[in-house]
């Protein structure tokens, strides 16, 4: 490790919401940057006006913040920054490492049809490119420019990928990349900046130390490179980690489920779960699966990144997740349930009771919405299934259901003295247990399954287990 300060990024585009691959390699910078006593980043890639929102931008930050992914400077936003895009650009104009080019869209659909015609690989062909010796075409009227880099036609483009390892690729297989759009009306002739160009001036401008990102930017590694070496830039550590398969193997996406991290929150996750399990889609420490946060920053040191795609599996988030809920405190989850009540229209405070009613059921529950099903009979009748009502409510239990009611009205209300009166019932009526408590938990909780009967009813009160099971 080089005594540079370690700085990283998380750069998304306000083109939609923040989803499970930027959300793992935010995960991954910022862990690496906090492993390391350096600085995470926070850049907002909005030069996409059209597709860019702000409704975006404030999802990307709640999701952040609900990861508790906090960044240490910005949130930076890349169209605040068009001055000094256009300030370099023409720097490297007056130096010669970019060009002004006056081709048409028509003309470069011709040069393009030509080059496949002739078996080529499509590309710029240079025209507009100086040279020494090289007469340019007359500048058109009218026609405004859009800005080129001036890419080095020989040698190679190299570097040691922090996940991949060594990679080289050919400078001739790289043309002259568009750093600025054509606008007639863009002061200087400079255009909107690109977002290849954007992002180099960024990393360059924050010290950005090290570049971890999702392999679909390898191609533009290489154009990033050059351009920095053109500015006499320091260049960072690039490592590109592989994307996230769904279940079935392909890219994940929308059909997979959901994809938008504040939609997990809503689906009844935990951050922590999120954290832990993101962190081991392509990352291992030995054969360790569950880990908090500090122990996260403890180990992530940039090594054991995996070069193969990861696949996402939802039954495996769902056992984090458990794993995360049992260890919450009945407190935090009442909180939690009374939020996912409240979604649902359901008012439940978040006091010592609903603490005690998710204690019960929690061990049960792979997220929040789970439990809050559980804990919605205690605030709401839900209707039994005739089903179920016709299958264990019979004539044969009744009698039983009758007398354990009485038993109810009259004891002392706690689960040992409820326990009691079902003992007694079934003494006195001559059933077995499963034959009572299958009746009594279709009443009452319009479930057949439920922990320890005594447990369930005592955290009712009394009035709502006389009024349910007056229904026999």
């Amino acid at each position: 490790m080089s005594a540079r300060r370690i700085r990283t990024r998380i750069a998304p585009s306000p083109t939609g919401w923040l989803h499970l691959g930027t959300a793992r390699t935010a995960l991954f910078c910022w862990a690496f940057a906090r492993h390391h006593g350096g600085d995470f980043i926070l850049r907002i890639e909005d030069t996409d006006l059209a597709r860019s929102s702000q409704q975006a931008v404030q999802q990307i930050v709640q999701a952040m913040r609900w990861l508790q992914l906090e960044h240490d400077e910005g949130p930076y936003f890349q169209m605040q920054r068009i001055a000094r895009y256009r300030e370099v650009i023409a720097q490297m104009l007056a130096a010669g490492t970019a060009y002004r080019c006056y081709c048409s869209s028509e003309e470069l659909d011709a040069m393009r049809e030509a080059q496949r015609a002739r078996g080529e690989k499509p590309r710029y062909d240079g025209r507009w490119r100086p040279e020494p010796g090289k007469t340019l075409p007359p500048v058109p009227a009218g026609v405004p420019p859009v800005v080129r880099f001036r890419n080095p036609l020989g040698g190679t483009v190299s570097w040691n990928d922090m996940v991949k390892g060594p990679i080289s690729i050919a400078n001739r297989e790289l043309d002259d990349l568009v750093i600025a759009r054509a606008d007639a009306q863009a002061p200087d002739g400079i255009g909107t900046p690109t977002y290849n160009f954007c992002v180099v001036v960024d990393d360059w401008d924050m010290g950005i130390s090290h570049v971890i990102r999702g392999d679909d930017h390898v191609n533009n590694t290489p154009r990033q490179i050059n351009i920095l070496r053109a500015l006499g830039a320091e260049l960072p550590v690039y490592g590109h980690v592989p994307m996230i398969l769904g279940p079935d193997g392909d890219k994940l996406s929308k059909r997979h489920g959901a994809v938008s991290v504040t939609q997990y929150e809503d689906d009844g996750y935990l951050p922590e779960a999120m954290i832990n399990y993101l962190a081991r889609l392509g990352w291992s420490h030995g054969d360790d699966e569950l880990f908090g946060r500090e122990q996260l920053i403890a180990w992530f040191d940039g090594e054991h990144l995996a070069r193969s795609a990861a696949q996402w599996d939802p039954a495996k988030l769902n056992w984090v997740n458990a794993h995360y809920i049992k260890q919450r405190s009945d407190a935090s989850l009442a909180e939690l349930a009374a939020a996912q009540l409240g979604r649902r229209g359901v008012g439940a405070a978040a006091d010592e009771a609903l603490a005690r009613r998710c204690a019960l059921f929690k061990d049960r529950c792979a997220t929040t919405v789970e439990l809050s099903d559980w804990v919605a009979m205690y605030y709401v009748e839900v209707p039994p299934r005739a089903e179920d009502l016709a299958a264990h409510v019979t004539d044969a239990v009744r009698p039983a259901l009758h007398s354990l009611r009485e038993r109810l009205a009259a004891c002392a209300w706690d689960a040992g003295a409820i326990a009691a009166a079902i003992k007694a019932t079934l003494a006195e009526q001559g059933l077995k247990m499963p034959q009572l408590a299958h009746a009594v938990r279709v009443l009452v909780c319009a479930r057949t399954q439920t922990p320890s009967l005594d447990a369930v009813l005592a955290l009712f009160g009394r009035e709502q287990v006389l009024q349910r099971l007056s229904g026999a």
